[in-house]
């Protein structure tokens, strides 16, 4: 062992005297922080750090085998996870990696906001993180694209028609982001480049220019209350500080980092076995167009909010919205760079962080099951209630599976158990007349589509007698207003007697 231990010591010291890069890295690893830095709330910035790392390894492997070709792309997933020995294991850590990497940078940076910490000197360490995070989003959103499957597809065909209503170059922005007037071929091969190459190559730039910031102008001290930042002395101040309390950071600090990192990979491994991975969904099928794509779950607060908005907003808020949310985030730390770091003393500071995760929170909730969304918990498989069966005319019955071998109840349920895109059928009758029915069945409106070249004359009728039989606890069969004043207006008048 000591012969082994001195080959090894020879090793390093035969790189250290060639590179040189084990004294500078031991020196950073060493540098002391102030003591009340040494908390579980500054263990984000390294957690982050570590899942990008997990991300480029993943992604590494998963390239060897993926193949960017619009015939191909789909089937190379399915190989993945069914041909491959823990290839779907590596597709799930993948993707659950990019899910806890965009939840751990956004933690990262309220506690940024809330603590201060882009304040002088640290303005261009917040706006290089800003950065950070909307380069995430970007691999997140390139990588959901990379599955090409009916989702991606669609989701990519709308993300388009949205970058084609810029005023002038729209048509030359949409050519270039899909390398032609169409989704095919060239769109995969740009957007895995933008996702293997591009994008991660500028975050472990970016990263880097990063933690060299924080390792020369110092971790953010714990904010104190009354403690004010001032350009003028807030360097000698921290320097004291750093000087009185200081601590290594490896190991005194970093211990929190290193079980916080683990627990979050720990995390991820867990819901990759759990959950698996995901998608794909069906294959990209441009003549499906009744399809509802959605996007992974960090973007379904954009889904509901665009849903939300009137056509004629959406334009304006689409490229309005951003530029102001993006501006006033790197213009922050600029026009609010010296002042009171503390929460208590920033009560507008903590409400506006509140309102925007509280309105983040809601609106990716109801972009999971609100009507645009739908959660399809019927599949065919599932029999019709057989209360709703009870005394029904052979007709009737008919048209329950009818309805059940049309997978209507993918969009709507019967009973409480079915989908929540449509309305729920139980007491469909008594909102609507037969003529009505008939009418939304054949033609749709609203957000259903037309089924009148689905379903043959027989097929409509028995769902339509059966629908017309569903008036929820007995209420009353729905009438046709206008139908029922005609009639009453040809009834004749009974005359009046004469006095």
């Amino acid at each position: 062992m000591p012969g082994l231990k001195q080959r090894g010591l020879e090793l390093y010291g035969w790189f250290e005297q060639r590179l040189g890069l084990g004294t500078p890295i031991i020196e950073m690893a060493e540098h002391e922080v102030p003591e009340n830095t040494s908390s579980w709330w500054y263990v984000f910035g390294s957690a982050a750090t570590v899942l990008l790392v997990l991300q480029v390894m993943t992604g590494v492997l998963l390239a060897l085998v993926y193949e960017t070709s619009a015939s191909h792309a789909w089937n190379s997933l399915q190989f993945l996870d069914h041909s491959v020995k823990l290839g779907w294991f590596l597709r799930a850590v993948h993707g659950w990696g990019s899910d806890f990497m965009i939840a751990v940078v956004l933690v990262h940076m309220a506690q940024v906001f809330l603590f201060g910490a882009y304040k002088f000197p640290r303005e261009l360490t917040w706006i290089i993180g800003v950065g950070l995070l909307l380069l995430t989003l970007g691999m997140a959103f390139t990588g959901q694209v990379l599955r090409f499957d009916q989702d991606a597809y669609w989701g990519l065909g709308i993300g388009a028609s949205i970058v084609s209503r810029v005023p002038i170059i729209g048509g030359w922005l949409v050519d270039m982001m899909l390398g032609g007037p169409i989704i095919a071929g060239p769109t995969l091969t740009r957007f895995f480049a933008l996702h293997v190459f591009v994008i991660p190559g500028t975050l472990l730039a970016m990263v880097g220019l990063h933690v060299w910031m924080v390792l020369r102008l110092g971790i953010n001290d714990w904010p104190m209350p009354g403690r004010v930042v001032r350009k003028s002395t807030y360097v000698r101040e921290y320097d004291e500080l750093t000087k009185k309390t200081g601590i290594p950071f490896v190991p005194d600090a970093a211990w929190k980092d290193a079980i916080f990192a683990a627990a979050i990979m720990l995390s991820v491994i867990a819901c990759a076995l759990i959950f698996g991975p995901f998608g794909p969904t069906g294959q990209p099928d441009p003549t499906i167009i009744q399809t509802a794509p959605k996007p992974d779950f960090a973007f379904l607060w954009i889904y509901a909010v665009l849903a939300y908005l009137p056509p004629s907003l959406e334009t304006p808020v689409l490229f309005i919205a951003p530029v102001l949310g993006i501006g006033a985030m790197l213009l922050l730390p600029l026009i609010g760079g010296e002042g009171e770091k503390h929460w208590s003393r920033r009560p507008v500071a903590v409400l506006m962080l509140a309102v925007i995760a509280v309105t983040l929170g809601v609106f990716t909730r109801l972009g999971t099951y609100t009507p645009w969304s739908p959660i399809m918990e019927a599949w065919t498989s599932d029999p019709i209630p057989v209360a709703y069966l009870h005394n029904r005319t052979p007709l009737e019955r008919q048209g329950a599976i009818v309805l059940q071998n049309k997978q209507c109840r993918n969009c709507h349920s019967v009973g409480g158990a079915g989908g929540l895109r449509g309305p729920a059928l139980d007491a469909i009758a008594s909102r609507m007349t037969e003529d009505q029915i008939i009418r939304q069945v054949l033609q749709g409106g609203g957000n259903m589509p037309a089924y009148g070249n689905a379903l043959n004359p027989s097929e409509t009728t028995a769902l339509v007698r059966f629908l017309a039989t569903l008036r929820g606890n007995d209420l009353s069969p729905a009438i046709d207003a206008s139908r029922h004043l005609a009639d009453s207006s040809e009834t004749p008048a009974t005359p009046l007697t004469e006095h």
